[in-house]
This record gives structure tokens, sequence and C-alpha cells, in this order.
């Protein structure tokens, strides 16, 4: 396992350019560790204060009478080299640049980050940045991102970890996963990537206990074989998602002038996340859905889908739906319906889809759910669970989860509507079963979930 503790689990923190004044990041990333009850020791580095927010601040890192573990330099982009050269001197071997100005900002900035680069490479110091967030870890209190709580919530720990080369991308990525209630596991927004990135991250979490999927936006690539090993190991051990940014003319040029980065050719990067066994997503949205699913459910045997529904129209839009990603929906097998005959109103549609009407109830969900999954017949289900019948009650999230505890097979939930809806999202969740608002997004959720298993088969 690569040593990379000094990034994620510091027993001590240096803040180099540490300040109260309000707005200043240094200032907001004390705070948030603060905040979030980081139990290492903390120390403000900046000759202008004695104190900062209460913490006694030293004029360097030389000052600072124990070691210290990670670095983070939140200073004018010029004065880098000769604080990062004290770094070297205390025998700092973690540092996460904060600071921009550096190649985003045209050749001045890339002669200043092959200074910083050159000095990091003479001195062994292991970098993040520039230009970047740094990391988040809520299992150690870790949070070096420089937007106020009030701004961003924090997710709590979960098994999702983010690799992002964009910073902006991270935050809100971040939020979101909060507002939906999953959390995370580590967080790294590289920035310029003078040091660390995609490709010895990936082989870092591969070997993480806490990760389970690995959720990565990518403008860039440096080195393609290095990259396409590194994923390949990592995917072999984890779910490994992909959102390509930078695909046309339009959004390279922002890449370039957002993080210095050449975004390439995208039908390399295709061939390139396909050869790795990389899931790629192809929208922000896709992104969210792939942890959501990847991180509840195991990955699918084969394309076989179930769909139970108690509304006909929405089962046929799923459907074609299916059609249109690739999925096939057999039909129930006769015996399966000969079963269920005897157990179900004869004015149920035993057809794929399952219509189970307005007159549906609880237990008749896991009867079919029970029957048709059970054997060599489907490999997943989506089950969509419209609450207008009246006999439905919130004993069903339990029998649905009874009938996927049996069946072993992996099954999400589609459940449309407004407040009443939303209000049994959070009670399906809890028992693991995933969660989608339309059946667009349902089924591409259960696509993934194959493409997912056809990386392993």
């Amino acid at each position: 396992m690569l040593d990379l503790s000094g990034f994620f689990n510091p027993e001590s923190i240096a803040i180099i350019g540490a300040s109260e004044k309000p707005g200043k990041l240094s200032g907001i990333i004390i705070q948030n560790l603060l905040g979030a009850c980081y139990r290492g020791n903390l120390y403000p580095v900046n000759p202008s204060y004695k104190e900062v927010f209460g913490i006694r601040c030293f004029p360097s890192v030389n000052d600072i009478p124990t070691n210290i573990d990670l670095a983070v330099i939140a200073i004018p982009a010029p004065n880098v080299p000769g604080v990062l050269k004290g770094c070297g001197d205390k025998k700092i071997g973690s540092v996460i640049i904060i600071s921009s100005g550096f190649r985003e900002t045209g050749e001045e900035g890339e002669r200043l980050e092959k200074k910083v680069k050159d000095i990091s490479n003479e001195l062994g110091i292991r970098i993040v940045g520039p230009n970047c967030m740094g990391v988040y870890s809520p299992a150690s209190c870790l949070d070096t991102f420089f937007i106020p709580s009030e701004r961003m919530e924090r997710p709590g720990p979960g098994p999702v970890s983010i690799l992002s080369q964009s910073g902006s991308f991270a935050v809100t990525f971040l939020d979101i996963l909060a507002y939906e209630g999953m959390g995370v596991s580590k967080v790294v927004n590289y920035g310029n990537r003078i040091d660390i990135g995609e490709s010895e991250l990936l082989r870092y979490l591969a070997d993480d206990n806490g990760t389970k999927v690995v959720a990565m936006y990518i403008e860039s690539i440096e080195n393609g074989k290095e990259f396409i090993e590194a994923a390949s190991y990592c995917s072999l051990r984890k779910s490994v998602v992909a959102f390509k940014a930078g695909k046309r003319e339009a959004g390279a040029s922002a890449a370039r002038s957002h993080t210095g980065a050449m975004a390439g050719r995208y039908e390399i990067y295709k061939a390139a996340f396909r050869k790795a066994g990389v899931v790629e997503a192809e929208t922000y949205g896709e992104l969210l859905d792939a942890c959501k699913i990847l991180s509840f459910q195991k990955p699918s045997r084969g394309k076989r889908v179930l769909i139970v529904t108690d509304g006909g129209g929405i089962g046929v839009a799923i459907a074609d739906l299916c059609g249109d990603h690739g999925l096939d929906i057999p039909d129930l097998h006769y015996e399966i319906k000969e079963r269920l005959s005897k157990k179900l109103p004869s004015y149920y549609s035993l057809r794929n889809p399952v219509d189970l009407t307005g007159s549906a109830t609880d237990d008749e969900y896991g009867i079919v759910l029970r029957e048709a999954l059970s054997g060599d017949h489907y490999d997943l289900a989506i089950v969509t669970a419209l609450w207008g019948p009246p006999a439905l009650t919130d004993r069903l999230i339990d029998v649905i989860a009874g009938a996927e505890e049996v069946t072993g097979k992996p099954l999400l939930i589609c459940s449309i509507g407004g407040r009443f809806t939303m209000s049994r999202k959070g009670l399906f969740e809890k028992k693991g079963l995933p969660v989608f608002p339309s059946p667009e997004r349902a089924v591409k959720a259960a696509s993934l979930l194959v493409k997912r298993g056809m990386i392993n088969t």
C-alpha cells in the first residue's frame, strides 16, 4: 500500500499563511478543521500573528517545536518556493498547496510551477496541488476545503471516494452527496497535479478498506499507460466510475485556462476507460447515480431485468428505456406465471413488467419478487413503488428488502412523486435499497450495474 498517510491521517498540521482576516482561505481552513473536531495538533504559521483563532501562531514551520505530518500552504504563488524549502528543512513530507497562480495563468506561472516541482523532487516532498482544495476525509476529521460549512454541507463517512481535477466539481459533488444522505471515505482535489495525481491515488484507494466506489472527474491524463495500469488494478477491487470533461474543443479550451490541462482527444479516453475497466458516466447526474447504485448494490451478473410496478404506464416506460440501454426484459417463465396465478388476483398482468395495479398490497410485491427472482430467470429487478394504492403501507419497504435478501439479486427502486413519496426515500435507503425519482435515472442506474458486472466476467 502506498504511504500517503500524511495526507489522510495526519497527527499534526501546519497552516502556512494563517490569518483571521475575513475571507482569507487559510482562516476558513482553520475554522473548518476546528469545526470538524480535528483531533491532531494544529499549528498556524504567519510571522505577522502571535495567535490565530486562539491558537498560538508561529513565525515559520521551523519554529514549531514538534514534527509536522502535513503542511497546507495558502500564500501568494511567488512566495511558495521559499516556504517549500522551509518545509524541506523541517522534514515535512506531505504538502498541500492551495495557492493558485501557476501553470493555469500562462508562461510565467508555468515557470514558477516548474520551480516548485524541482524543489519538491530535490527535497523528497510529496505534493497535492497547487491550485486546489486539497483533501477531505471525515473519518480522520480532515478538511482543507476552503468553503465555509454554511455554504457547503460536508458528508459523513461512507464508501465513496472522489478524485477530482476540478475544485468546483469536488465542492458541488460533496454538497449534493451530503444532501442525498450519502457518505464519503476520501476526497482529493489535486488541481494542477504537480506531483500526486489520479494514477497514484487509484492505487492507494484500491487497497483502502473504507472505499467501495471511486468516482473521478477528469480533464486530462498525463501518462496514459500509467493510468491504465493503475485503473485496471483498482477496478479489479473497487468500482471505478469516471466523468470526462473537455470532450469538445470549447470544453478543452476551458480546461486549459482552468488547471492548465491539455484535454486530448475524447476517443482516446473512452478507449482507455474500456481497457482499464472504468465505467464511464456520460453526465454529472449519471456520476451521482453511479455512486449511489454501486455503493448500495453489488454488480449484476447479467442484463435480464424484472420490472414490478403498481402503475402500468410507468412499467411500459421503464421497459422501453431498458431496450434503449441494451437491457433485456424476458417475459415471465410459464412456471412462474403458474405459481403467481394461484396467489394473485386474476386481473393482475403477469407478464414483464408485472403490473399489480392500484389494488397492490405490500405482501404481493414480496410474492412476485421472491417467485420471479428465485432461480436463473432474471439478474436484477427495477421495482416501481407508486404510493397511490390505498393498501400500501410503510411495511412495503421491509417486504421488498426481505425479498432482496432472500433472492440475492440486486434490486433498485423507482419511486416517482412529491412530498409523501420523497419522505419514503430515506426509509428505503436505510434498508440498502437505492431510490431513483424517474424511469430514466432508474434504468440508467441499472445499466451501470450491468456494465460493472461485465468488467468482472
